[in-house]
């Protein structure tokens, strides 16, 4: 039996959840991505040709208004979190659905679970739970972003059959 239940995330959950992920990209700054730095959560230098990204100032805000309206937002998005059993919030999974294109498509926009945590199935279990929920919509044409230096994501990714279909570049 698991040690953790996966659910809906809650309003009431947005803050522990913001400060989870700050701690992450603060701690591990190759996991942002380019969506991070369009949403103003990161920003990056450019030192000899490469990213160097950290954590914007007002990523605390940035991070607060988009978790908000994911989490309110039940018909295009979904927040599960997992939660173990003191109540403690292992790790959590967020996922939208893009209209943008030909055909509405699923998004992955963050699947992160606490190192202490990992190697334990949460991850796992939180990715089954997002895309049961695209499923559950119809949707199966889905997509996720990583950090350009997050390989140990990118190896999971890639284990859990995601295949790489681009790269992104920025103007330095």
């Amino acid at each position: 039996m698991a040690e953790y239940v996966i659910t809906e995330a809650l309003v009431e959950d947005e803050a522990m959840l913001c400060d989870m992920f700050l701690e992450h990209i603060t701690a591990n700054t190759e996991y942002i991505s380019h969506g991070e730095i369009q949403m103003g959560v990161g920003e990056g230098d450019f030192v000899d040709g490469k990213l160097v990204a950290r954590p914007s100032s007002n990523a605390r805000h940035f991070w607060m208004k988009y978790i908000h309206g994911n989490i309110t937002s039940p018909e295009d998005s979904g927040v599960f979190k997992a939660v173990g059993p003191d109540g403690d919030i292992l790790g959590f999974c967020v996922v939208e659905i893009q209209e943008d294109g030909a055909d509405p498509y699923g998004m992955l926009c963050d699947l992160l679970v606490k190192g202490d945590c990992r190697s334990k199935g949460v991850g796992s279990a939180l990715l089954k739970t997002g895309l049961e929920w695209f499923a559950q919509k119809g949707i199966s044409d889905i997509y996720l972003e990583s950090g350009l230096n997050n390989h140990s994501a990118h190896e999971y990714f890639i284990h859990k059959g995601f295949v790489k279909v681009s790269e992104i570049y920025k103007l330095a």
